[in-house]
Order: structure tokens, then sequence, then C-alpha cells
């Protein structure tokens, strides 16, 4: 399992700022993610994490709903920032 796969595309200082920003969660967010994601590839009858990724999924989609409906245009910066799929609308 590689650690430090995923660079950080927000700098250093504003991490100790805005830790709480909702950027900032998703960002968190998919880390854990992908990091959880190569550790399943390994371990495919890892069910607790498989369990935990999905948990981490749904709190990621609904913080990006979140954000969709407040401000489209961090939320598209966002998306393009981090390389992950727009959500589908209804």
């Amino acid at each position: 399992m590689v650690k430090n796969s995923f660079i950080s595309v927000i700098p250093q200082d504003e991490k100790e700022e805005n830790s709480g920003s909702v950027e900032f969660q998703v960002f968190h967010f998919t880390s854990n993610i992908r990091r959880l994601t190569s550790h399943l590839e390994l371990h495919k009858r890892d069910f607790l994490s498989q369990r935990g990724l999905r948990i981490i999924l749904g709190k990621r989609q609904r913080l990006l709903t979140y954000l969709s409906k407040k401000n489209k245009g961090r939320y598209k910066k966002l998306v393009d920032q981090l390389d992950i799929r727009e959500q589908k609308t209804r």
C-alpha cells in the first residue's frame, strides 16, 4: 500500500486555517477514499474496510451536494482540482 500516493492541492497554510471548510473536508475524504481503494485492491475480502469506504463515500457525496447548492463556482473548481466526476442530477 502506498501511503503518500495523493499529493495535496491545498497549501499547508490553508490547511491550518480552514480545516473545517467544505473544500478541506472533501479533500480529506477523497484522500481517504483513494487510500482505501488501493488497500481493497490487495485485500478483496476486507469487508470492514469496504463498509468504511461506503460510509466515507456517502459523507463526501453529501458535502458535494451541499456545496453544489450553495456555490456552483466553488463546487466546479473543487471537482476539477480533485479530478472527481460531477454528481448526477435528478
